[in-house]
């Protein structure tokens, strides 16, 4: 599915580089999975990539829906840098069509370019200094689609000791996918389900090339990963789905990976499907934890045992957690546990950031 916009001038547009031209004259986008074919002057699903010139160019290089300063426990990502602040922000598009979407405004948006803060990747680097950030994280859509923007960002920061965060759905592809995670230091992955039909059918992609994303990242780079699913009644909410998925994780990617289990609020096309019950997701959490996870959050919802980390040998408490406040702080300088020795998996410092729960609007 490709939007026909013939004859825009893309003029702040970029050229970018994983595409081919087809016989029939199109061009097809190698970016992710869903491989667009396009006229001249098409835009992809994405709609912030587009064939101009007989090349594929992204139309929303330097130019962001905003940004806002948040605690780490946003992302989510309980166990990289604990209570520090880290610059959030996104363009606009999504390689999905998740019917769920939470960001719709902003991931299914056609009217960004007046919305739209200019940034150079410099700018957003020199900010994030200024203003205390450890990272900056590419969220709110998916930073797959603004490939090359990202990773110009994650270069200057990397320059200026700020650390970079992706925030995706993981829907690349191999070659792509190898160039963008050699600039990151932390993901946070939406496992949306462990069905294809799930995908097929409410996100309009494909479960198994997420699935190669997370055993890339996990064996072939040293980027910290974690990750969410977020949980919808009679659709990705089964205990059987929720056994097999947790099994895969520790089976494949090992049982260090945090896993997030999330409230569903009704939004964008699946307003008729009513919230998630807080005892569904604390049965997920309850189910990885049996399956071997050592590490099973909850999201969107209040429960400080679930929302804090124990020691997954001897049940001490390691990190407390009141929503995105932290409270007890029980690791060694080396991210040890205090009462067993034993480590926490993860990215940690002597102590825990002062940040806390607060959410600061940024302009660049």
């Amino acid at each position: 599915m490709n939007s026909d916009l013939n004859n825009e001038n893309f003029s702040d547009a970029v050229s970018t580089k994983y595409w081919h031209l087809l016989d029939d004259g199109r061009v097809q986008c190698d970016l992710c999975p869903r491989f667009c074919k396009l006229h001249a002057g098409q835009r992809g699903l994405c709609f912030v990539r587009a064939n101009q010139d007989d090349k594929i160019v992204l139309t929303t290089w330097g130019r962001s829906s905003g940004f806002a300063v948040d605690p780490i426990e946003k992302k989510p990502l309980n166990h990289f840098l604990p209570g520090t602040p880290v610059l959030s922000f996104g363009t606009a598009g999504c390689n999905l069509a998740c019917k769920f979407c939470q960001n719709w405004d902003i991931s299914k948006s056609r009217e960004m370019d007046t919305l739209m803060a200019k940034a150079t990747p410099y700018m957003i680097a020199r900010k994030a200094k200024e203003l205390g950030c450890r990272s900056v994280a590419y969220t709110y859509n998916d930073p797959v689609i603004f490939h090359e923007y990202a990773i110009d960002v994650a270069q200057s920061c990397t320059e200026l000791g700020i650390k970079n965060i992706a925030v995706t759905a993981g829907y690349v592809c191999p070659e792509p996918r190898k160039e963008f995670y050699r600039y990151m230091d932390a993901a946070n992955v939406d496992l949306k389900a462990f069905t294809e039909s799930f995908y097929n059918k409410v996100t309009g992609s494909h479960l198994q090339p997420i699935l190669e994303t997370l055993e890339y990242i996990k064996h072939e780079t040293n980027v910290w990963l974690e990750l969410t699913t977020l949980l919808i009644p009679g659709q990705n909410d089964s205990e059987a789905e929720i056994h097999a998925m947790t099994q895969w994780v520790v089976e494949h990617l090992g049982p260090d990976v945090p896993m997030h289990f999330t409230v569903y609020h009704p939004d964008w096309k699946m307003m008729n499907i009513p919230g998630t019950p807080h005892e569904t997701v604390l049965k997920a959490r309850n189910i990885a934890l049996e399956n071997g996870v050592h590490y099973a959050y909850v999201g969107n919802m209040h429960d400080k045992k679930g929302d804090s980390t124990w020691c997954h040998q001897c049940g001490a408490l390691l990190i407390g957690r009141d929503w995105y406040q932290l409270s007890e702080w029980g690791l060694t300088a080396d991210g040890n546990c205090v009462a067993c020795g034993t480590e926490c998996a993860g990215v940690f410092e002597a102590h825990a950031g002062n940040w806390g729960a607060k959410r600061l609007a940024v302009n660049i």
